[in-house]
């Protein structure tokens, strides 16, 4: 498969796996799985046909694993915007994680911290090369350090997706390096 169709279906997937399922008739379960039958199915009936081979390939190969199937059931690892719990286990962070961003949100982001938005959960990278992957999406990335281990000390949960992504619900400003 060449990779202007690799690209299309893993679009095609994350809309409908995490933010508009009904669009094509899924029901995802609590946790963000829909049978793989169902979804080619569904896919098909809405003429975006994919086929099993395809479907492998998209979730095997895609370097940021956005995509688990396991028991013949397939979810995206994170990033929805429609109700699921993900059911990932409270885990304890390291020291410093990653946030990309651009600098127009740098103000808001000074005052009310990292924020979901229209998310379940602020995405952190364990690293900052992947931060700058991340933030380089809108612009020209700016990377902020969060103190996640001094945040975890005094409280504050994380959880860690399939795909390494670390999940917190805010981020305080005050756990916050900004750039100078």
């Amino acid at each position: 498969m060449d990779e202007r169709r690799m690209i299309r279906i893993s679009k095609y997937l994350a809309r409908h796996l995490r933010h508009d399922p009904q669009r094509i008739g899924l029901t995802l379960d609590e946790h963000g799985w829909v049978p793989v039958d169902v979804l080619l199915r569904a896919a098909a009936d809405h003429g975006f046909a994919i086929t099993a081979a395809e479907l492998w390939q998209v979730v095997e190969s895609n370097d940021k694993r956005r995509y688990a199937i396991e028991d013949g059931r397939i979810r995206a690892s994170q990033g929805h915007s429609v109700p699921v719990d993900l059911d990932l286990p409270v885990l304890e962070p390291p020291e410093v994680l990653y946030h990309g961003t651009v600098g127009r949100f740098l103000a808001a982001i000074k005052e009310e911290g990292l924020r979901p938005m229209s998310r379940h959960h602020v995405h952190l990278s364990p690293d900052r090369e992947t931060a700058t992957r991340v933030g380089a999406r809108r612009g020209v990335a700016v990377v902020l350090v969060v103190a996640a281990g001094a945040m975890h000390a005094e409280g504050h949960e994380f959880r860690r997706s399939a795909n390494g992504v670390w999940l917190a619900a805010h981020v305080p400003p005050g756990y916050l390096r900004f750039p100078s």
